[in-house]
């Protein structure tokens, strides 16, 4: 039979298919003849050399694999399609591999009841490798992850998946274990609601940087919010997974670190507690660096308040004396002055901790602290900064409580932790060392202050004034000094305002100071004379009374003058007093002035009378307060009428603490100030 003959009879030009790019073949009649083949198929099916015996082989290949096929379709006329079906073996080339074929039969009509069918196959060999490679890939990728993921069970506790833009974008059931949240809850970024307040800016700029620039592992610690309420640090982990070089989503983890992450930290405190104290001497300086340590690691606020208890626990006696002696708080906060001194009774929380020796916290409504939680003066500082709880640490150094550390949380952050309170005595523990040899100086001091305050007299309440004094001891001295303040009321009425001092810092000074101060309470109340011939009376007495002695003094009259004041005073060798105006003004009153005491001096002292407006301020002061080694006193007097009047407008006990607290000391001296402020109509007394 010839392959092509019949195409003369059949009128159809098979020719116009020979250059098709699939191979063609036609078949005739039931027993269907191939009368028809192109290049293409001759190609796909030829023998060795391109030699074709196409009938035979044909002919055996649709009888044992494809008549059925063949039949139904010249008796149906629907066609029938096979996809990516292996060659037969007995089409194969000998040695070649396994080829693949896409084939079509349909029905072809030569004329009335004469027909036939027409095949079109193509080779789809690189096709089916290529399918083959993919779902290679695939299952190695799936065999892969099914390992990772199985890896990340039992080496974190939270596995999540994000978005390129690093919105989680597929539901963690661990995470909603762990957290509590629900998919709505932390799809997106809504994750970033359970951190910790602190750690939330911080994660979002890292987290924000890894995602704008992929390189590698992002790693970031912060700390996540337990269903109880709690807070526990995690570590996390994170990488980006890349199709064709761009970034699709990311892969991450979430550890809890908390064990390592505290012992780290008790570690770090401990490190940075000995460095703190190793290098310093005094007990304030040491606790003040101790301060700034807890800020750095645990709270929002840290006072460090130094204690004189002056209590006489048999008759009920006078009260706690805490000075502030140092502040910190972290950035955004003001930060407290650093010194402030008040006076506690017994309710104060202060004293309750104290007498305990043990921790006492107390947690309130942000903002809104009960009025015996701190000193009077700290009050203020806990509702500006939205406070929610004070932790009050006695530190306990050889059976003694020389200092109260009151630690403070602000805001939406939690309370001290008991963990974090464990950490406090840890770290105060590991500081006991240097503490003890810095209280056994403190001890001394304590003793000193004690005798000091026993010494000093506490303002009257006189109708109109307020008059505050103030008293700081020298840190580095563990003896009582010569400086004094006194104020009273005289006979006929008038509230009179002293200072002084005495040349020494021992008990010598002390005691002449005390005799020098009761001589002048005695003189004034004597006689209601001008200050100048109270003061030349002194001068007398002390030469027969107290031997070879040299001081300072100034002893000032606030005598009423109509519906003001005014100041009749008198100066003995000692800096000048200060007025200070409701509006800021300052200057220094310089008239009245005579040498010290002690000074043999025959001439009658000077008084001088001075106008006191309302609302202004008169300060009392002693050296200390502006005296700088190697440095002209007018420097320090100007710093002090700056400092002054910056705080012209503040109330008579926190203008005296601001300048304690902002002018710089030497520390080598004892400073003493008293003030007086004068009524102004429009300050509700």
């Amino acid at each position: 039979m010839g392959a092509v003959d019949e195409r003369e009879d059949s009128g159809l030009g098979f020719e116009m298919l020979d250059p098709a790019p699939v191979g063609v073949a036609v078949t005739r009649g039931p027993e269907h003849r191939l009368v028809y083949t192109n290049a293409r198929y001759r190609s796909l099916f030829s023998g060795p050399g391109g030699a074709a015996e196409m009938e035979d082989v044909f002919a055996d290949f649709m009888r044992r694999y494809y008549r059925p096929q063949f039949d139904q379709v010249y008796r149906t006329g629907e066609p029938i399609v096979a996809t990516a079906e292996p060659e037969l073996p007995m089409v194969r080339r000998p040695g070649s591999e396994q080829r693949y074929f896409t084939s079509s039969l349909s029905r072809i009509v030569f004329g009335p009841g004469d027909h036939g069918v027409l095949v079109v196959v193509l080779e789809v060999t690189d096709q089916v490798a290529a399918d083959r490679e993919m779902a290679l890939l695939a299952e190695q990728r799936r065999r892969v992850l099914r390992r990772y993921e199985s890896l990340m069970r039992i080496s974190a506790q939270v596995f999540w998946v994000t978005d390129r833009d690093g919105k989680l974008s597929e539901r963690s059931p661990s995470w909603e274990r762990l957290t509590g949240q629900t998919w709505e809850e932390y799809r997106g970024d809504g994750w970033l609601r359970t951190l910790h307040p602190d750690d939330r800016p911080d994660t979002v700029r890292s987290w924000s940087e890894a995602v704008a620039a992929p390189s590698g592992v992002w790693e970031h610690v912060y700390r996540l919010r337990m269903p109880s309420g709690g807070y526990r640090h995690f570590q996390i982990r994170a990488v980006p997974v890349r199709e064709d070089g761009e970034v699709v989503e990311w892969v991450g983890s979430s550890t809890d670190i908390e064990e390592q992450w505290n012992e780290q930290r008790r570690k770090r405190l401990r490190d940075r507690a000995a460095a703190a104290t190793v290098r310093l001497r005094s007990l304030q300086e040491m606790l003040a660096a101790l301060a700034e340590v807890i800020v750095r690691e645990i709270a929002d606020g840290c006072g460090v308040y130094l204690v004189t208890d002056l209590t006489d626990q048999r008759h009920g006696g006078a009260p706690f004396v805490v000075e502030r002696m140092a502040t910190a708080a972290r950035p955004g906060l003001v930060r407290l002055p650093p010194y402030s001194e008040e006076r506690l009774g017994g309710g104060n929380a202060f004293v309750t901790a104290v007498r305990r020796r043990r921790p006492l916290l107390r947690a309130f409504p942000a903002g809104a602290p009960p009025p015996d939680v701190v000193p009077r003066g700290t009050l203020p500082w806990l509702v500006a900064n939205d406070a929610n709880s004070v932790l009050i640490l006695p530190v306990v150094v050889d059976g003694t409580v020389p200092a109260v550390v009151a630690v403070v949380m602000c805001g939406d952050r939690p309370p001290v932790s008991p963990d974090d309170i464990s950490l406090l005595l840890s770290m105060f523990d590991h500081a006991h060392d240097a503490l003890s040899r810095a209280i056994r100086f403190q001890r001394a001091q304590q003793v000193a202050l004690a005798l000091q305050y026993s010494l000093l007299a506490e303002p009257p309440h006189a109708d109109g004034l307020h008059i505050v004094a103030r008293y700081r001891a020298s840190p580095s001295a563990a003896e009582v000094g010569g400086d004094w303040y006194d104020s009273f009321v005289l006979p006929d009425g008038v509230p009179v305002v002293a200072i002084g001092d005495v040349a020494g810092h021992d008990l010598s000074a002390a005691v002449s100071m005390s005799q020098i101060r009761n001589m002048l309470r005695a003189l004034a109340m004597d006689r209601c004379e001008p200050p100048g011939e109270i003061l030349s009376r002194l001068n007398l007495a002390m030469d027969s009374l107290v031997g070879e002695v040299m001081a300072t003094c100034v002893y000032a009259r606030v005598e009423p003058s109509g519906d003001a004041y005014r100041l009749h005073y008198a100066v003995a060798g000692h800096p000048p007093p200060l007025l200070v105006t409701r509006d800021g003004e300052g200057r220094f009153l310089e008239g009245g002035l005579s040498p010290l005491l002690g000074f043999p001096h025959g001439e009658p002292r000077p008084s001088q009378v001075e106008p006191l407006p309302p609302g202004s301020t008169l300060l009392l002061y002693t050296d200390g307060l502006v005296e700088r080694s190697g440095e002209h006193l007018d420097r320090g007097l100007e710093r002090l009428r700056s400092a002054a009047a910056c705080v012209a407008e503040q109330p008579p006990d926190k203008f005296c603490d601001h300048l304690l607290s902002a002018l710089p000391t030497t520390g080598l001296d004892d400073i003493a100030v008293i003030a007086v402020r004068t009524p102004h109509p429009d300050v509700p007394q």
